[in-house]
Parts: structure tokens; C-alpha cells; sequence
């Protein structure tokens, strides 16, 4: 006879009854993979914000740091040809014996004014008769005519310090820098036209050339503003920032200009800046506004350059 197949056994574990006990680790282990999961996917969004924090903070840290750097690489800070001198000069140390700006104070003992002179104030035409020697102090510490002179080799021995000759460490348009930086600061220029000239009176009385550098040669900081500084009146960044006489007559008056309000990046370079300009609207008379704006035009069209020293 054939065997009958043997009919297979359930398995133990199979026909085993799935008690209450079972059934609860069974659930309970369902459901703590269910809560798993979310956690495991918050932790990565967590990870995700983290590091897009870290990321906009060191963009931001970046961007303080190198912001000066690219704003100078694309907007090209304008720097006068006397602002040039300035800096020069105090590279040169020419200010630690002439004193800050060249305003003078500075003690020198044996000297017959037992100090040495400043560039400001007029002093500057005690001792020099022309611009050509003020180059030849800076070249030679002192003029030509005073070369062969034993009244001044005299004096000169008999001082505790003396000006120092420039002329094997300078370049020309160093030269030229520095030349231009002691004529404006001397005080000894003056425009021909008389409206302009009354226009130098007011912008000594109203202070102007404390923020835009003397006689407009800027050179003064100003943190938040488009250029990092207070524009002059010598060069580009002014004609980019007045346009005509009734421009240039509402930022005297008014302190701002609606053209550069409205535009989105001058408002608000302007806005977020520290140092603002006054309204001088209510201390000037139309006549003074209107001589500010023929000194103003002097000074941009260089007119203070082809004035002799007066």
C-alpha cells in the first residue's frame, strides 16, 4: 500500500493563542514606531533651521566684515587732491610738529616764537610770499631765497627742531598732494567774485567746512551712508549729488533732496546714516543761500586751484 502524505504539524509557536499580553506588546510597539517617526523627522527639520541660522549669521558676519572692501571696489570713494595731501601729510608725521591738521602749538624751544608755525589761520603767510614756496619747504625746509640768508641759518641752528627736506623721498604728484592740502587749510585763498566770497564768510559762520572738510575738501567719516563719508564739494560725488542751482539750493535750505529721498537705495543710505545735513532754512536769508551756492560752484568748478594765495 502507498503511504498517505503525512499532513504537516503546525508549528508551536502558530497555534499558539495570541493572549491579551501578546496583543499589548504588539500594539505598543506599533505605536512607538509611529512616534518615532515624527521625532525623527522634527530632528532633521531642527538640524535643517540650525544650520540655515548658522549659515545667515556667518553671511551677515561676512557681510559687516568685507562690506567696506566691496563698497569701495564698486563705488570708487572720491578723494580730492588736498584730502590726497592730508592723508600725506599724516603718513609723513608732518602733523605731530605742525599739530593736528596742521593748526600748529607745538613747542620748539630756541625757536624765536617758541613754536613751530601751523599751515591755518593766515599764519602760513608769515612765511612764505607764494605757492612755489611752499614746495620748497616741503623739498628743501625752506625757501630758496632764505638759502644763503645768516639770519635764518642762525635762527635755524639755534632751535630744538627743524624742518625736515622732503625732496629724495617724495614723488612729484606727492609733491602736488601736499601742496594743495596746505592751500586750502591756509586760509590765504579767497574767490575774485564778490558773491563767492561772501559765500566763504557764511560757510566759515554756519560751520559747513567742520563736516565736509575745509574748504570742501571732504575727508570726514560718516558711518551708514552710501560711501562711508560726508561728500565735498571738489569733485564727482558732488555732481552726482546736485544736479542745478535749485538742487543744490534745497539742500542748504531743506537738509535733504526729494530726488535722492524717493530713489530705494539713496533713501536709504540716507535714513540709516548717522551724521545728517542741517536744514539751514531758517538761520539764512535768501541772499546768503544764494551766496553759498556761488561758493559752492567756485570750489566744484576749481576755482580755489587757479586762485593765487592772497
Amino acid at each position: 500500500m502507498k503511504a498517505s502524505p503525512e499532513t504537516p504539524r503546525a508549528s508551536v509557536v502558530d497555534a499558539a493563542p495570541r493572549t491579551a499580553s501578546t496583543r499589548l506588546r504588539s500594539g505598543a510597539g506599533t505605536r512607538d514606531r509611529t512616534r518615532a517617526l515624527p521625532r525623527h523627522r522634527q530632528r532633521r527639520a531642527a538640524r535643517r533651521v540650525a544650520r540655515a541660522f548658522v549659515a545667515v549669521v556667518t553671511v551677515a558676519m561676512l557681510g559687516v566684515l568685507f562690506y567696506p572692501l566691496v563698497r569701495d571696489a564698486a563705488l570708487r570713494p572720491e578723494r580730492s587732491r588736498a584730502l590726497q595731501g592730508r592723508e600725506l601729510a599724516a603718513t609723513l608725521g608732518c602733523f605731530g610738529c605742525h599739530g593736528a591738521e596742521g593748526r600748529g602749538g607745538i613747542g620748539n624751544p630756541g625757536s624765536r616764537r617758541a613754536t613751530i608755525p601751523g599751515f591755518t589761520g593766515s599764519t602760513l603767510m608769515m612765511y612764505v610770499q607764494n605757492e612755489g614756496e611752499i614746495r620748497q619747504y616741503i623739498l628743501d625746509g625752506r625757501p630758496d631765497r632764505l638759502a644763503d640768508d645768516p639770519e635764518h641759518r642762525a635762527e635755524t641752528a639755534a632751535q630744538a627742531i627743524h624742518m625736515p627736506a622732503y625732496r629724495r623721498r617724495l614723488k612729484p604728484g606727492e609733491i602736488d598732494a601736499l601742496a594743495a592740502f596746505v592751500r586750502v587749510v591756509s586760509g590765504m585763498i579767497e574767490p575774485e567774485e564778490e558773491k563767492a566770497r561772501q559765500g566763504l564768510e557764511v560757510a566759515r559762520r554756519m560751520g559747513c567746512f567742520g563736516c565736509h572738510g575745509e574748504l570742501g575738501m571732504g575727508g570726514r567719516d560718516n558711518p551708514g551712508s552710501l560711501k562711508g563719508y560726508i561728500p565735498g564739494f571738489m569733485g564727482d560725488d558732488f555732481r552726482e549729488l546736485v544736479r542745478d542751482d535749485d538742487e543744490l539750493r534745497e539742500w542748504i535750505r531743506r537738509g535733504h533732496l526729494d530726488r535722492i529721498d524717493r530713489h530705494p537705495i539713496g533713501g536709504w543710505f540716507t535714513r540709516r546714516q548717522l551724521v545728517e545735513m542741517p536744514a539751514f532754512a531758517q538761520f539764512l536769508s535768501d541772499d546768503e543761500s544764494a551766496a553759498l551756492v556761488a561758493l559752492v560752484k567756485w570750489i566744484n568748478a576749481g576755482g580755489w586751484q587757479r586762485t593765487p594765495l592772497g
